[in-house]
């Protein structure tokens, strides 16, 4: 990159940047590409990832909703890198503040001391605004018999909403179910209740136990949207599904 005249720094982030890396962590680097570059670098920055090393695989990040991402994975030793490609601009928006590991002069760390990451969490009128609706939605699937799809919806739970509100009641990052069983191993063992076995009781139980851990977190701040009477027609259209499963 120093060689590279379109680039001006280069930045770690995730488990590297905040130094909980280990042998089977990522590799997440951040390029800062000069504004004029940008648009050549993006074009070419699959040839720019294949003279890093042997290269196996490489594909964008729009699953991720994040399309300036190239998501690598090199041999010998099998490494996945994400390499993230950002003009100088893009760090007044930063979800977490990076480790610089190279720049070419003052401006990523003058531009870094201007403004901090801010990680994007939910306020509790978000989760209370689409739990509901989600748990009428897994029921219905679980009424059809559509078990494999009731466990992705059960899935979803775990890191759209239990995750984040048990990061929340813990004072951290709401990033889904993400080490939460290093970091509060109490807290993960009872969403280890929602995750249920492939069969339509399972399903029914794990539900259960995802409305009753959603309203142990919802008491840590309650939300100003609640709507008792959505609440009470979901809940009794999932006992409905239920008991016509004979449980």
């Amino acid at each position: 990159m120093k060689a590279d005249p379109r680039f001006s720094g280069l930045l770690a982030g995730g488990s590297f940047g905040h130094g909980d890396f280990d042998q089977y962590s990522d590799l997440d680097l951040v390029l800062i590409v000069e504004d004029g570059d940008y648009q050549q670098a993006m074009a070419t920055r699959r040839e720019f990832a294949e003279s890093l090393g042997d290269l196996l695989r490489a594909f964008t990040g729009e699953h991720v909703g994040e399309p300036r991402l190239l998501i690598c994975l090199y041999s010998d030793p099998l490494l996945h890198v994400d390499l993230k490609f950002v003009t100088l601009d893009d760090l007044d928006h930063r979800i977490e503040e990076p480790l610089v590991l190279w720049h070419r002069d003052n401006r990523i760390p003058d531009r870094l001391a201007k403004s901090a990451a801010r990680w994007p969490s939910h306020e509790p009128e978000w989760f209370e605004e689409r739990f509901w609706v989600w748990v009428h939605y897994t029921a219905a699937k679980l009424a059809r018999g559509e078990i494999l799809e009731t466990h992705l919806a059960l899935a979803h739970f775990r890191s759209f909403v239990l995750g984040p509100m048990a990061a929340r009641r813990i004072g951290r990052e709401q990033r889904g179910v993400r080490r939460l069983e290093m970091v509060a191993p109490e807290l993960a063992r009872q969403l280890a209740a929602t995750v249920g076995d492939c069969s339509a009781v399972g399903c029914a139980d794990a539900l259960r136990h995802t409305i009753t851990i959603y309203r142990d977190f919802r008491s840590d701040g309650l939300p100003a949207n609640r709507n008792e009477r959505a609440e009470s027609a979901v809940v009794d259209f999932v006992e409905r599904v239920i008991a016509s499963l004979g449980k």
